[in-house]
């Protein structure tokens, strides 16, 4: 059972004596108003029948008079009073009043008087715009006040002093711009600023920043809902002061970025919600950190969420559910799961996931993950897999390391600011290996992680800060996300002051800086205001080569790229095409012929020499033959002399020359050297 407050107990016991008769006097209940005995409960949940007077919905102008003398709850809803002139101190018992949705426009017409036993006010739905101090101080028991739905704009540091027993304030949907401290002060046993017991709920109030100490005493505080708020990011310095919260709700606000250290510290935090974030591009490294009672992250419907780092959440051993369908997520990290070790369930469905390395950790059956709705869990790229379930796409069918892909809803194609005024451009990119990110000014410049320039400053995870903005700062912008498979961009129009630089009029010089055997290298000037330049390249239709053609996109601040994997002595065209901001584009085109493979002189003078002693070589082995098969006739020809002896001559007859008489006087007594004529082979001639 609840506890229940001495002052409900004080209240029951007073209404319990005073109440002798249980039926009511029809003679002293207004006109058209219903006087009867309802069930009612205290702000403690303390339960009591209660003589109630129902005024609602009358059309009246002003508070009826004479109610019955045991009335304990007044109903004025949907009237149009405008003032109460006479107070209700003859109502002793009075322990509620509603005048919500009437015409009050200032708590100075609100004339109560002294109501010792009033626990609940509804002045919610009026016309009021400001709160004095000590507005209410005569009630000095009350434990609900709902000034919710006003026009309140300012609230004096002393407007709630005397209220000390209130345990419920509700100002949501005012037109508050900040949180003072000085509110609470006395307020020692606040637990909520709405609804609920130790809630706080601060909705629709316009809010965009709470001081740091706006919420330091608050010990017993767990819940509070910013919820539609104009919160530009994490109203960290407040909440680390809530030490005992459990649930919060930043839902609906307009929040860019969850940085690091946005959700630090906070070890009593169960359930976080950052839904509905119309700005929220992405959750960067170390913004949840060292939660240790987290079981519950809800970020879903936000639709240019697209990144998630790595490590953005780190020391959270007790997280189970992770929501984050319905944003613009390509890719979850599998790094960003494993450093979950409680984890048991994903919703990723309704997001353009691309099916691709980053996420090949899906399929692999090394975890026990579940995800939630598989069956919404589309691929949207690459082409191959559009259409496909993620989860139906095995591992091996996608590549370890992948592209960067800059997340597309993260940047704007265009943005106008004010002369004068700061701007953040915020570059988010996947890929495996991690990519690296830089930027590149209308200037050509580059803006590297962590450096520090006269206007510029980026952050490690690829935000583009920008001060001080001038119409010199308006420009083109282009992110670079690059890693060793490749490279990604993306251009942003910054406008200031409605100016921005038309490109100079001027034609595109492309220029050739040298060529080898299997490169090109080629450079353009072009005018500012230009984009990023595409590079094409193929064989001409003379070549021995089939056509082929090559492109490459290449970041706008650089200006030379070197054509590489090219064959020898081929025709290529060339040509760089760069657009400008008007959606006009140039293009230039230069014929080149890469160089042929050249022999080195030294490799012909050696094969010569190589082919010259083959030459002689063969030429002495011939020789060497010849004598051997000589001497072999001769032998034997002697042998058949010796057998049958003759008388012919051993000379032969004139006119008859002998074979080896030939060669012997030929060569005169040696072998005459043989000239060979070596040639070389043009393997240039030979087709790749």
């Amino acid at each position: 059972m609840k506890n229940k407050s001495f002052v409900d107990y004080f209240v029951l016991a007073f209404a319990m004596a005073n109440f002798v008769v249980a039926v009511v006097d029809k003679g002293s209940c207004p006109k058209h108003c219903v006087c009867e005995i309802r069930p009612w409960f205290s702000p403690s949940s303390v339960y009591m029948e209660a003589l109630t007077v129902d005024c609602n919905d009358l059309g009246l102008f002003n508070l009826p008079v004479g109610l019955p003398a045991d009335t304990q709850v007044v109903l004025l809803q949907t009237n149009n009073i405008d003032k109460i002139e006479k107070s209700l101190e003859y109502l002793p018992n009075i322990t509620e009043v509603d005048l919500s949705q009437n015409n009050l426009s200032s708590i100075s017409d609100l004339n109560l008087g002294h109501l010792p036993h009033l626990l609940s006010l509804h002045i919610e739905e009026n016309w009021i715009c400001s709160l004095p101090d000590n507005l209410l101080s005569q009630l000095g028991n009350l434990q609900e006040l709902y000034l919710n739905h006003n026009l309140i704009s300012y609230i004096s540091p002393k407007a709630f002093s005397g209220l000390q027993n209130l345990l419920r304030l509700h100002l949501n949907s005012n037109r508050l711009r900040s949180i003072n401290s000085e509110w609470f002060k006395s307020l020692s046993n606040l637990d909520i600023l709405m609804i609920g017991k130790t809630l706080l709920v601060l909705t629709r109030m316009n809010l965009s920043q709470i001081p740091d100490n706006a919420l330091a005493g608050l010990d017993n505080l767990e819940s509070i809902s910013f919820y539609d708020n104009v919160f530009p990011e994490v109203p960290h310095g407040a909440l680390k002061h809530v030490k005992n919260l459990k649930f919060l709700d930043l839902n609906k606000n307009p929040i860019g970025r969850i940085q690091k250290g946005d959700f630090m510290d906070m070890l009593h935090l169960k359930e976080l919600g950052i839904n509905s974030m119309p700005d929220l591009v992405s959750i960067d490294s170390f913004a949840l950190n060292n939660l240790p009672e987290l079981t519950k992250i809800e970020a879903t419907n936000n639709p240019k969420l697209s990144y998630i780092h790595p490590k953005a959440f780190n020391k959270l051993p007790r997280l189970e559910t992770l929501m984050l369908n319905s944003n613009a997520l390509t890719a979850i990290h599998r790094i960003t799961v494993e450093s979950l070790p409680n984890l048991r369930e994903v919703s990723m469905h309704s997001n353009p996931i691309r099916c691709d390395c980053v996420v090949r950790w899906m399929n692999m059956n090394k975890t026990n993950i579940r995800f939630m709705e598989p069956d919404s869990l589309f691929c949207v790229e690459p082409p191959e897999y559009e259409g496909q379930h993620v989860r139906q796409i095995h591992f091996r069918e996608m590549t370890e390391i992948c592209l960067p892909l800059i997340s597309p809803d993260s940047l704007p194609t265009q943005v106008a600011v004010g002369n004068g005024s700061s701007l953040s451009l915020h570059c988010r990119a996947f890929a495996e290996p991690e990519p690296e990110i830089y930027w590149v000014t209308p200037y050509g410049n580059r803006i590297l992680p962590n450096m520090m320039a006269d206007k510029f400053y980026m952050h490690p995870e690829g935000t583009l800060d920008i001060y001080d903005i001038t119409m010199r700062e308006a420009g083109l912008y282009t992110c670079v996300a690059h890693n060793l498979v490749g490279a990604d961009l993306k251009s942003v129009s910054v406008e200031v002051s409605g100016y921005f630089p038309q490109p100079t009029s001027g034609s595109l010089e492309v220029t050739i800086q040298s060529v080898q055997t299997n490169s090109i290298l080629v450079s353009w000037k072009t005018s500012h205001g230009s984009l990023a330049p595409n590079i094409k390249w193929y064989t001409t239709s003379n070549s021995n080569h089939p056509t082929v053609a090559f492109t490459a996109r290449v970041p706008s601040d650089m200006r030379m790229y070197n054509l590489t994997h090219l064959s020898p002595a081929t025709q290529y065209k060339v040509c760089v095409d760069i657009h400008n901001i008007n959606s006009q584009h140039n293009t230039k085109c230069i014929n080149v012929t890469t160089k042929g493979l050249v022999q080195p002189a030294k490799d012909i003078e050696w094969d010569t020499a190589v082919v010259t002693m083959l030459g002689v070589l063969l030429t002495i082995i011939s020789v060497a033959c010849l004598l051997i098969c000589m001497f072999l006739k001769k032998y034997h020809s002697y042998t058949e002399l010796r057998r049958c002896p003759s008388k012919a001559a051993l000379i032969p007859e004139a006119g008859t020359r002998s074979t080896f008489t030939r060669v012997w006087v030929s060569g005169n007594g040696m072998p005459a050297a043989v000239e060979v004529k070596a040639s070389v082979i043009n393997v240039l001639d030979n087709s790749f």
